[in-house]
């Protein structure tokens, strides 16, 4: 076999794979609007999530994280205690989050939430906004769902907010 064809092979089975990976996940799209009621829920609990964050209401927060969860940040990476004491604290008040499309993967009872926002906060006394891909893990227990990782990937997209934070 001619070495100079070998990348080229590998090339093309490396995009076939992503092709079929892709094709298998749920990926946020604004135009997916059929849910299961699982997902739906999950959905509504991710969205309750945001709010309870804006409002710092740490009370309802300890309720929904895990006591072995992980926050993963443009900054660093932490548990729980550490992020509820950043909401409590204010060094990070998650203002707003826009949430232009999402998606849920359900895998027995471990759901992974993808969320395509804008997310509005202030960090260190300054306002800050950037688009983000959040990923969100979460766990089924007694018929709970609790969040065990929360992930925030900074997108090369431009902000889709505009006007009214």
């Amino acid at each position: 076999m001619n070495f100079l064809k070998m990348p080229l092979l590998a090339l093309s089975l490396l995009l076939s794979s992503l092709q079929l990976t892709h094709a298998q996940a749920k990926l946020p799209n604004p135009a997916s609007t059929t849910f299961t009621k699982e997902e739906q829920e999950l959905l509504t609990l991710s969205k309750t999530k945001w709010t309870w964050m804006a409002d710092k209401n740490v009370a309802a927060l300890t309720g929904l994280f895990k006591e072995n969860c992980v926050f993963v940040h443009m900054g660093g990476s932490w548990g729980k205690d550490q992020e509820l004491g950043v909401i409590k604290g204010g060094m990070i008040w998650y203002k707003k989050a826009e949430v232009y499309s999402a998606a849920v993967n359900i895998f027995g009872n471990t759901a992974i939430l993808l969320n395509d926002i804008d997310l509005v906060a202030m960090v260190g006394g300054k306002e800050a906004i950037n688009p983000f891909m959040v990923t969100e893990v979460y766990i089924k227990e007694d018929g709970k769902w609790t969040l065990g990782s929360l992930t925030f990937s900074h997108l090369a997209r431009p902000l889709k907010l505009t006007g009214n934070k």
